[in-house]
């Protein structure tokens, strides 16, 4: 009898058995390869940013600059870290297109009225030049009071002084749609003071740029 046939039938399927393990050994470690990766990178303007990842298996936070999460083909999540370098290394066009960090200025009044002083009139202008230089970003004007007033007379006035600094920044041809006014009284001290104290610091507008 000619056992050929059956000897190659043998090395045939221990062949393919081969090729199965291979198959699955593959598919075991594309299912524990990540789908995505979370990286948090650093907040220069707000140092305790975090990242939440969830999936419907787990959930981690990410909450230190570098932090790594990766979510896994079965919806598996491990957390990890990376460098500086390595984020640049792997992403320099993704890094290219991060806006500049925002900056922030601050302008003073005269008491009890929306007037700038002298010294912050002669800032204006680097204020308005360094918005200039973001074009298409988003202004945000945020007026205080010291705590001499009313409340509600503090309210006021710390909205008409960010609006004054609003209205100069449309003169120059902002969009309106682009600058934004708002006002916190007395809610928010750069000097903490007792009620009817004047205070020249908290007398102000923050401009941020953005």
């Amino acid at each position: 009898m000619n056992r050929q046939p059956a000897q190659h039938a043998r090395l045939i399927l221990s062949h393919l058995r081969g090729i199965g393990m291979a198959l699955g050994l593959a598919a075991l470690l594309a299912a524990c390869a990540p789908v995505s990766r979370v990286i948090l990178l650093p907040q220069e303007d707000r140092p305790g940013s975090k990242v939440v990842v969830t999936t419907r298996q787990a959930e981690t936070v990410i909450d230190k600059p570098y932090g790594v999460a990766e979510v896994g083909r079965l919806g598996g999540l491990s957390a990890d870290t990376t460098t500086a370098e390595a984020v640049a290394a792997e992403f320099p066009e993704l890094l290219a297109l991060r806006p500049p960090v925002p900056e922030q200025y601050v302008l003073q009044f005269e008491t009890g009225t929306s007037n700038l002083t002298a010294e912050s009139q002669a800032q204006l202008d680097a204020v308005i030049n360094s918005a200039l230089r973001r074009a298409g970003g988003e202004i945000l004007i945020v007026g205080h009071t010291d705590r001499v007033g009313s409340l509600e007379a503090n309210d006021r006035l710390s909205l008409e002084r960010a609006n004054a600094i609003r209205g100069l920044f449309l003169a120059k041809g902002f969009r309106p749609e682009l600058v934004e006014a708002v006002g916190r009284g007395e809610r928010e001290p750069v000097v903490p003071t007792e009620d009817e104290v004047e205070e020249p610091f908290n007398r102000r507008a923050e401009v941020f740029v953005r």
